[in-house]
């Protein structure tokens, strides 16, 4: 008695331990009674299925959970091969559960038969595997997804050991250094880098696996297969494991031997620039004092002649020599004027206050107001700093405020107004009049050029706006404008903001 009590304590532990590690690792069983036609299943399996504990299942209902299609044809053939062979089965299906839900099963088979040979039972265990396939497909359909970026990337990419070696190159690389994929295993990263490089590309990868960097960018030169120099943008990441240990690296390699070709041209020709501007500035200093000092010598001795020799200004060719000489040390001033601009520089620019120097020039030529009954409207913010040099700052408005008096219209009063702005660190100072204006689809281009007139006036030169405009250019601004023939005139000066 006591033995069969024992027995039973025994049985009851057993099966307790079974049912535990059924729900721990979601394995139900199931069986198919063929004599009896029953159908059982465990209420782990009838979890699975998303059923109630009453549920009682048949074999027809059973094969229809299976989703409609490859999934139940898939385990009818297997079920009836089990019946007729005694062949097992083990495999992963969809299932429909009775809530509707998609989930992937694991189902395992095996028949058994009587002395006759003839099957009797279909056993086997149904486990929910939905969370580790669906996980294991994501996995999948990821790596799928890097392995066609991989491939098909337009920039070159490598997958590249610890030790340096190549691991997989994509056909970008290969193209872009010249190796086939199966040359490109057989070397490291070292053998096609230029020596110089080598030493800052090494340290930067040991700093990764120091974990000092997750990832790094430089630019560097790699040897091509005939033996040139390929300049690529590197980007480097370290691929590690669950447990942190590095296990290689991932290269993206983007040639831009093109961009550095042409930064050394434009390099070359800074060089050749910076030394044609010196060329330039030596010849402005030449014409601003030998010239000067040659024209004023001639000047003088025609001065000396007239007080010396009277009777030499008689000569019918005296006028014409002394005109020429006149006209000759004006072009040398007038050279002299765009030497001196062009040779200051932007160092040169202090902080100054623009309306100080708009209301200046205007008090300047005070007594022209009043002769051409102008007005001036002065709409300058009073608290605007900029970046000018300031016998330039005296020049440009002056220039611009004297020219819209000379030409004004001859129908009416001049008015001329000045409006500022602050746009994207500059100044914008519109100078607006209701002048002659200027015929813009004709002298448009000419308008800034040097001894260029677009009036009849006694007092024009052709040099102010060349010079104005040189003058503006050298503060690191520009100028603008627009015009209309007997309407007026908008001049738009840019100048550097003090925060600008």
């Amino acid at each position: 008695m006591g033995s069969t009590v024992q027995n039973t304590r025994q049985k009851n532990e057993d099966n307790l331990i079974f049912n535990f590690m059924q729900e721990a690792a979601t394995i139900g069983s199931w069986e198919v009674d063929l004599i009896k036609q029953t159908v059982f299943w465990s209420e782990i399996t009838k979890k699975i299925h998303e059923v109630g504990l009453d549920y009682v299942p048949n074999l027809e209902e059973g094969i229809n959970f299976y989703k409609e299609g490859e999934n139940r044809e898939k385990i009818t053939k297997l079920f009836n091969s089990c019946i007729e062979t005694g062949e097992k089965f083990d495999g992963e299906f969809q299932i429909i559960t009775a809530k509707g839900k998609e989930k992937w099963v694991r189902s395992i088979g095996a028949s058994i038969f009587n002395d006759k040979g003839t099957c009797i039972k279909v056993q086997g265990v149904f486990q929910d595997i939905n969370e580790k396939t669906k996980a294991t497909k994501k996995l999948a359909l990821s790596e799928e997804r890097f392995r066609k970026i991989f491939e098909n990337a337009a920039n070159g990419m490598a997958m590249i050991s610890i030790d340096g070696s190549w691991i997989q190159v994509n056909n970008t690389l290969c193209e872009m250094i010249g190796y086939t994929n199966e040359e490109f295993l057989q070397l490291t990263f070292k053998d096609i880098t230029h020596p110089d490089d080598l030493n800052s590309d090494a340290t930067l990868l040991q700093e990764m696996l120091k974990d000092k960097k997750d990832v790094y960018k430089i630019e560097k030169r790699y040897f091509h297969r005939n033996g040139s120099i390929v300049w690529a943008l590197l980007s480097v990441s370290l691929i590690k494991n669950n447990k942190g240990k590095p296990q290689y690296f991932v290269a993206q390699i983007n040639n831009v031997t093109e961009r550095k070709n042409a930064e050394e041209k434009n390099k070359s020709l800074l060089e050749v620039t910076r030394d044609q501007n010196t060329r330039l500035l030596n010849f402005a200093h030449i014409v601003s004092h030998n010239l000067r000092s040659h024209s004023g010598n001639l000047e003088m001795l025609l001065s000396l002649m007239e007080v010396d020799l009277p009777e030499a200004t008689d000569n019918e060719f005296f006028p014409m020599l002394k005109s020429a000489v006149d006209h000759l040390q004006e072009t040398v001033e007038n050279l002299n004027e765009v030497a001196v601009v062009n040779t200051k520089t932007m160092e040169s620019l202090t902080t100054e206050n623009l309306f100080h120097y708009i209301q200046k020039s205007i008090d300047s030529i005070r007594p022209q107001i009043l002769e051409n009954n102008a007005t001036f409207q002065n709409n300058a913010d009073k608290n605007i700093q900029i970046k000018g040099i300031p016998a330039y700052l005296d020049s440009v408005f002056l220039n611009f405020f004297t020219n819209a008096l000379k030409y004004k219209s001859l129908k009416k009063d001049p008015l001329i107004t000045i409006d500022t702005e602050i746009k994207e660190g500059f100044v914008k100072v519109k100078i607006e009049d209701n002048g002659l204006g200027i015929d813009l689809k004709t002298y448009g281009e000419k308008l800034f050029g040097m001894y260029k007139t677009f009036h009849k006036h006694k007092d024009s030169r052709g040099l102010g706006l060349f010079i104005t405009k040189n003058q503006i250019e050298a503060m690191g601004g520009k100028i603008e404008v627009t015009s209309q023939v007997n309407k007026g005139t908008i001049f738009i000066i840019y100048l550097q903001h003090e925060k600008g």
